[in-house]
């Protein structure tokens, strides 16, 4: 097992993008008092197989155990650990329209360790505004916002024709891993871990599977 604060080697990406649904299964378990969870209960409280969550589980080193399950709060701390919840990050949000705002405000990024640190605009009318505790920055200042900071997270919720040039400045500035809400794919280069949030698409699928029920309902009627 690895060491407090060290990344268990080779976790599998599917497995990286299921331990914050995990965690907070497992927050809600830890606030309801539950002192061990088993695999099946866990896994239908975050929508996967039993089978799944244990192998996750065990890339973490955590096999519970048999007849009693896990250990809630040591989940927890292991969960906690390999996402780097202990370790704050900061970030820079860049596009303060009606969704940065909504970020830029959001209290669940401080309870996970994340700190938004720096809010940027390109917008002159935004720029000096204060939004979320934080002073509206121009764009252009990104270099010296980043420099000598800890910031090394990105979040870009701009148009789609400014996300390019702003994840652009954001590595050059030496930002390692971006957010993007933009809907556009962006290219950065490999030493640079990228996410994308288009909100679109995401209610394309839910109006698929809403057209599939419908046409369902209708051929059962």
């Amino acid at each position: 097992m690895a060491s407090p604060g060290t990344p268990s080697p080779r976790v599998p990406e599917a497995t990286i993008a299921r331990l914050p649904v995990y965690l907070r299964a497992l927050h809600e378990l830890a606030e309801a008092g539950s002192g061990t969870v088993r695999s099946a209960a866990l896994a239908t409280a975050v929508g996967v197989g039993s089978a799944t969550l244990r192998k996750d589980l065990s890339h973490l080193g955590s096999y519970g155990t048999r007849g009693v399950g896990y250990d809630v709060e040591h989940l927890v701390a292991q969960v906690s650990r390999e996402l780097g919840v202990s370790q704050r990050c900061s970030v820079v949000l860049v596009g303060i329209g009606n969704l940065g705002r909504a970020l830029a405000g959001y209290d669940g990024f401080a309870a996970r360790g994340l700190a938004v640190a720096a809010l940027l605009d390109s917008d002159p009318t935004l720029v000096g505004q204060q939004v979320g505790g934080l002073v509206v920055r121009h764009v252009d200042e990104l270099p010296a916002v980043l420099s000598g900071s800890d910031i090394n997270i990105g979040v870009i919720a701009t148009p789609a024709g400014a996300a390019q040039q702003v994840c652009d400045q954001l590595v050059a500035a030496g930002v390692t891993s971006v957010l993007n809400f933009a809907p556009v794919l962006l290219t950065v280069p490999d030493h640079v871990d990228l996410r994308e949030v288009d909100l679109s698409v995401e209610l394309l699928v839910l109006s698929f599977h809403e057209h599939r029920k419908a046409s369902r309902a209708q051929a059962s009627a």
